[in-house]
């Protein structure tokens, strides 16, 4: 959907427009895992959030007045705005994936695309996170995020898509009531999975129902859900 990586088959379009390879469509948004960044790279929160402003800096290299104001307004809204010269390294686990969320937002996407957005955090942290995700759907913003947590994450959104990396194709997509049975995400994790409800709250609990030793190993899968 960014275009980083060729497509396997077919078309992909965001917003009407087919997104080309190693061109980015406009009006999306991306926040990385946080694993995934260089942490010794010498530069602080707001540096951070201005690089999502790279496509449409004026006509100096340098940020004016009014762009720091826009990265002020962004860190402000969630919650992080004192933070503005720490370096990324001294961050939290939470106060690093705000800062990515920053960085996505000061560009006012349309889609926002999200890998793992809650790995790596506490508990507060990943509601705080999830709760903001829901604030910017409600203002328009279509989400699409990656996750492993099927009961805390997944179970919660309107519309999941199971994927399995290694056979390669989608198991089913649908309301996670009627996506999330035994057969299904069995299919997904290449493990006997069950599902249960709660008997006081009724909602849906997934667990690993397998037994296996130490060593053993699942084959890649994940799951994805999108929300507009």
């Amino acid at each position: 959907m960014l275009g980083l990586v060729p497509r396997a088959d077919g078309e992909v379009r965001v917003a009407g427009a087919t997104v080309r390879p190693g061109k980015p469509p406009a009006g999306v948004g991306y926040v990385p895992q946080v694993e995934t960044v260089d942490w010794s790279f010498p530069v602080t929160v707001e540096n951070v959030v201005l690089m999502g402003r790279s496509g449409g800096i004026g006509r100096t290299p340098w940020p004016s007045k009014a762009e720091r104001r826009e990265v002020h307004a962004v860190l402000e809204r969630l919650g992080i705005a004192e933070l503005a010269n720490r370096h990324i390294r001294d961050l939290s686990g939470g106060q690093q994936q705000r800062t990515f969320l920053a960085r996505a937002l000061i560009a006012d996407p349309r889609v926002l695309l999200l890998d793992e957005p809650t790995a790596s955090v506490d508990v507060k942290t990943r509601d705080d996170i999830l709760h903001l995700l829901v604030d910017l759907n409600r203002q328009g913003v279509t989400i699409v995020m990656t996750t492993h947590e099927l009961n805390a994450v997944a179970a919660h959104l309107p519309w999941v898509v199971c994927v399995n990396g290694a056979d390669g194709g989608i198991v089913a997509q649908g309301p996670p009531a009627q996506v999330f049975t035994d057969h299904t995400l069995s299919r997904t994790f290449n493990a006997t999975m069950r599902v249960v409800r709660d008997a006081e709250t009724g909602a849906l609990l997934v667990a690993e129902a397998g037994t296996h030793g130490p060593l053993s190993l699942l084959r890649p899968a994940s799951v994805a859900m999108a929300s507009d």
